[in-house]
């Protein structure tokens, strides 16, 4: 990836939750669209056409002159924050869109509420029910598919070709070919996928290692040392208080998630729940109801019933899970590179000397354990056919890829743009993509400095981070969040783990990235909660065999038919 020219200069007030966008921004709508429906045969030639007669500029930068504007919508949140009189409507993103592209967005509307079926999703559903769409679209990939059915969206695979610059299709291809794969329907790209990164996805094992220490217990390297820790952790007392109010493994109350799930102990299975895998005649079948996850909910339940496991864990979330982390109490849990910064850093508040390291997915045998991860694409940017420059787009997301990551930046035209003062503007451009590598390229850029005493190459995101954790390191009182940058980017941090991941190809995708199928739109949400509920009894004990009548049911309540669709849109790609 292109590394920018500038040496000086941080940004201002970098908080945690910039780690969290490649991470994170794709886990909100994890359906993914790779249907098949075909789009009209001539919207290439219709974008053509309407590139050519609007004149616009061939460089991927280039302004517009005269300027034009283009329509879209927002759906935004409570975290969108704003310097006194600017609003999502004006702010330094729309005057640099402006300024260098000459192009002004107009927002149609503007919505509270990003969550999957929140108000956005449904102001949005109704904007398709009615018609009443925006040049420049953005959807998740159940309305996506809709609008490809319906005819309405513009085949961008020219415009792409034409006007996405190298940098950006570098960053859209960074994560692997099906990002723009999922976009596409009959060989026709129909939408940019707001690319982020599968990567920081991958499932660890999170461990209290000063605990380990105290108890003189080995690093986990099988499963077989998870289960021994997880005893000594629940009866030995590693806190000292005397107490025996410590316990092995958390867990919260919805099972997956990127705290404190089960995802990276069945992995460890090699069962892959909610995931579809291949089988050995290369049919895609659903992990959940494989026999590994058997296997896997037995071992749990017997650590529950050993008391490793929080009695309660079924009616905590993830939040209420976290506190029992944060007041000394739970001593490994498998969860996502982020950790430190959520939750594990109010342990670290409250008691100075808790030490958290991230270790490698271990395995119930001698084959090695590997996280299986979704599809990273959080949004589509759909363009009408009506539009008159469709290649605005692209051309709003050179800019900011270019202003993020790009050679030409600078440090304070990165922290006037992303975050300054404490404020996320990157949120601000409607278009965006992010670099799959952005935080393992953290990791190694400053392992790279750290070695070579040189940090002038260092970006301004990444000079924030050696700052903070240098501050830690030296001792400096009140430098907690530079302990969890540590934790993450360090060189033995988080990252370390997933350059291991990456570097040995293990991580495993999920072998669908479709549209939800017919089946799934009426059926999954009762599946999804039919499997909650008989999991969560398992490991509070009910009887195992429990698993085959869920099994059975869920293959005659929609899962039979969800198989048969899944494996149609696989022989259709």
């Amino acid at each position: 990836m292109k590394r920018w020219k500038g040496t000086s200069g941080a940004a201002a007030g970098l908080a945690a939750l910039m780690l969290f966008v490649s991470a994170c921004s794709g886990t909100e709508n994890k359906e993914t669209n790779g249907g098949q429906a075909s789009a009209s045969a001539s919207s290439s030639s219709s974008a053509t056409e309407q590139t050519e007669n609007s004149a616009a500029p061939n460089g991927p930068l280039d302004k517009y002159d005269p300027p034009i504007e283009i329509t879209t919508v927002r759906i935004v949140n409570d975290t969108y924050k704003y310097d006194e009189g600017e609003s999502i409507d004006n702010n330094v993103w729309t005057r640099t869109i402006q300024d260098k592209l000459g192009i002004t967005v107009k927002n149609n509307w503007v919505v509270s509420g990003d969550a999957p079926g929140g108000q956005g999703e449904q102001k949005m559903n109704v904007s398709i029910a009615s018609g009443d769409l925006p040049d420049f679209i953005p959807v998740n990939s159940r309305q996506l598919k809709q609008l490809v059915e319906a005819d309405l969206l513009m085949d961008l695979t020219d415009v792409y070709e034409q006007f996405a610059s190298p940098f950006a299709k570098e960053i859209l291809n960074q994560d692997g070919p099906n990002a723009l794969a999922s976009a596409t329907f009959g060989g026709k790209l129909m939408a940019i996928p707001n690319t982020t990164s599968s990567m920081d996805n991958a499932m660890l094992l999170w461990v209290r290692s000063d605990w380990l220490n105290k108890l003189n217990l080995p690093e986990p390297r099988t499963m077989e040392d998870v289960y021994a820790i997880s005893e000594a952790f629940t009866t030995q007392d590693p806190d000292g208080n005397g107490k025996p109010d410590s316990i092995g493994i958390s867990l919260n109350k919805d099972l997956y998630g990127g705290y404190a799930g089960v995802d990276g102990f069945m992995n460890g299975f090699h069962a892959y729940p909610r995931q579809w895998i291949q089988d050995e005649s290369g049919q895609l079948i659903y992990g959940s109801i494989q026999p590994e996850m058997k296997q896997a909910l037995a071992k749990l339940q017997e650590m529950y019933k050993k008391g490793e496991i929080d009695r309660e864990f079924g009616v905590k979330d993830s939040g209420k899970a976290a506190e029992f982390a944060a007041a000394g109490r739970a001593g490994m849990h498998f969860g996502q590179m982020w950790n430190p910064l959520w939750p594990l850093v109010d342990n670290k508040k409250n008691d100075s000397d808790a030490e958290w390291q991230a270790y490698p997915l271990v395995s119930v045998d001698d084959r090695v354990a590997q996280p299986r991860t979704d599809l990273a694409v959080g949004t589509y940017y759909a363009v009408l056919k009506k539009a008159k420059n469709p290649e605005a787009l692209l051309k709003i997301i050179n800019l900011f890829v270019e202003t993020g990551w790009g050679e030409s930046t600078t440090p304070d035209n990165y922290a006037e743009h992303f975050t300054k003062g404490g404020v996320e503007r990157h949120k601000y451009i409607p278009f965006q993509a992010w670099p799959a590598r952005k935080n393992l390229d953290i990791h190694l850029h400053l392992l790279e400095a750290a070695n070579s005493g040189d940090k002038s190459k260092l970006n301004p995101e990444e000079q924030d981070n050696e700052r903070q954790i240098s501050e830690y390191l030296s001792g400096k009182e009140g430098t907690e969040l530079g302990w969890a940058y540590e934790r993450v980017f360090g060189k033995d941090g988080s990252f370390k783990v997933i350059n291991q991941y990456v570097s040995g190809n293990l991580i495993l995708a999920n072998e669908f990235y479709g549209a939800p199928t017919s089946t799934m739109v009426e059926k999954d949400a009762t599946l999804q909660k039919m499997e909650l509920e008989v999991f969560s009894k398992i490991i509070m004990g009910d009887s195992i065999d429990n698993f085959d009548k869920f099994v059975s049911d869920w293959k005659k309540l929609g899962g039979d038919a969800i198989t048969a669709e899944v494996n149609e849109w696989k022989a259709a790609k």
